[in-house]
């Protein structure tokens, strides 16, 4: 009589353990989990960070927020969003390539003005204030400035700032004011009140910032840390 052998559950399937059609055909279904789990797939909110400042100029009664993007790239991906460039400008895979015109194109569009007060709001002693955007070819070094005028002489002013979070909730602005105080914009922290004029404190609010700082660095350390511990144990060797 033939020996019937039962069958047995199939092992599950890793990457280093299939065959190398299974391989491919799982890498590309993580890359598309990957692209639907993590939104749009054009930002690049991981790169360097905007930069903000934010001062009374000398005038009381106005203030002055400068903005500087933190990569070329992010221009482009703007300008796309805005559709100031062509979709085709961002590949499939999401990369960009910048190019020198992009910048100009940027800054002489009617549409990023009126993203720039729509992702900058001040508010001076609760009262809002009335923004005007001075943004010259020279996008990509220079940055913007946005002067607001305010009803009375501002003491405080509360800043919101949203820039390019509206294409990733990660992207950050690291942000300065008068006296040393610092703040952190992100996509959840949007909001920060600055004392100015003669009334600026010695910076206190940078203690907050430096821990604000201190733990996006922990997040990317401990996947740093993640990822080397896992290739020690695979062996120092990545799945083909």
């Amino acid at each position: 009589m033939p020996v019937r052998h039962l069958a047995t559950a199939p092992e599950s399937t890793s990457l280093s353990t299939a065959p190398p059609r299974g391989r491919a055909a799982l890498v590309l279904a993580l890359a598309a989990l990957l692209v639907l789990v993590a939104g749009p797939a054009r930002a690049h909110p991981f790169g360097p960070p905007q930069q903000v400042t934010v001062d009374a100029d000398g005038d009381p009664g106005t203030v002055r927020v400068h903005w500087q993007v933190g990569g070329t790239d992010d221009l482009t991906l703007l300008a796309v969003s805005l559709g100031v460039l062509p979709e085709d400008r961002v590949l499939l895979d999401g990369a960009v390539a910048y190019e020198d015109d992009d910048a100009a194109a940027l800054a002489a569009a009617p549409a990023f003005r009126d993203y720039l007060l729509d992702h900058v709001v001040v508010e001076g002693n609760g009262a809002a204030c009335a923004g005007e955007v001075t943004a010259d070819d020279d996008l990509a070094t220079a940055g913007v400035r946005l002067d607001f005028t305010c009803a009375d002489d501002v003491t405080t002013a509360a800043v919101e700032v949203t820039m390019l979070t509206d294409l990733h909730p990660a992207y950050r602005t690291l942000a300065t004011g008068p006296a040393g105080q610092r703040a952190v914009y992100d996509g959840e922290q949007t909001r920060h009140d600055w004392t100015l004029g003669e009334h600026a404190g010695n910076g206190g609010t940078g203690t907050s910032a430096l821990l604000q700082v201190g733990a996006v660095l922990g997040v990317l350390l401990l996947g740093v840390v993640a990822g080397l511990g896992w290739l020690r144990r695979r062996g120092g060797r990545y799945p083909s």
